[in-house]
């Protein structure tokens, strides 16, 4: 494809997902996320590949902005590949959040492609198992069908998929721009 026609159809399909994506989801997402601010639980966000980048930068956005204690286990490579190396893959976000001791009132916000299943990203969904065992909220922003983040979550916002090549591009820009929106909303 040439660079101006696939300038004009990665725009023309990101405006389609503004047009059509659930705001009442994300209007419920505001909701939780006030909810666990006014609680004072603590934010943690899970994500792998590029969604672990967003959930870096988110967790400085809720901090430093939205004024929220909030962690992301992939922000210290050495625990997270000692864990990996100790543990397992799969295992890896469930046991860093058993030593953060999380707890009913603590929101779990997983950050995913797909959203997981039981033969991809199970990291995600061993940690959303935990989480249901011990009383703490989900807020998922997912893509696809939205995978055991859709079936689990208390909230999840689904990015639509408009184009079946761009999937991965667009859901993970629009974790970014969901995260954004709901920092400002969160902050006061």
């Amino acid at each position: 494809m040439e660079t101006q026609p696939a300038i004009d159809h990665y725009l023309a399909k990101t405006i389609e997902i503004a047009q059509t994506i659930d705001r009442g989801a994300i209007a419920r997402a505001v909701g939780l996320l006030r909810a666990t601010k006014q609680r004072r639980g603590r934010l943690f966000i899970l994500g792998v590949g590029g969604s672990a980048g967003n959930a870096s930068h988110a967790v400085n956005d809720f901090r430093k902005i939205a004024g929220m204690e909030t962690y992301a286990p992939t922000d210290n490579v050495s625990e997270l590949t000692a864990r990996v190396n100790d543990e397992s893959w799969d295992a890896v976000f469930c046991t860093w959040l058993a030593v953060s001791q999380l707890r009913a009132g603590d929101l779990l916000l997983i950050l995913s492609v797909g959203g997981g299943s039981d033969t991809v990203s199970r990291n995600l969904v061993r940690a959303m198992e935990l989480a249901k065992e011990r009383g703490a909220s989900i807020l998922g922003i997912v893509s696809r069908t939205g995978g055991k983040t859709r079936e689990l979550a208390d909230v999840c916002v689904l990015v639509p998929v408009v184009d079946d090549q761009a999937i991965t591009p667009h859901a993970e820009s629009w974790q970014g721009v969901l995260l954004h929106l709901l920092v400002n909303l969160v902050k006061d």
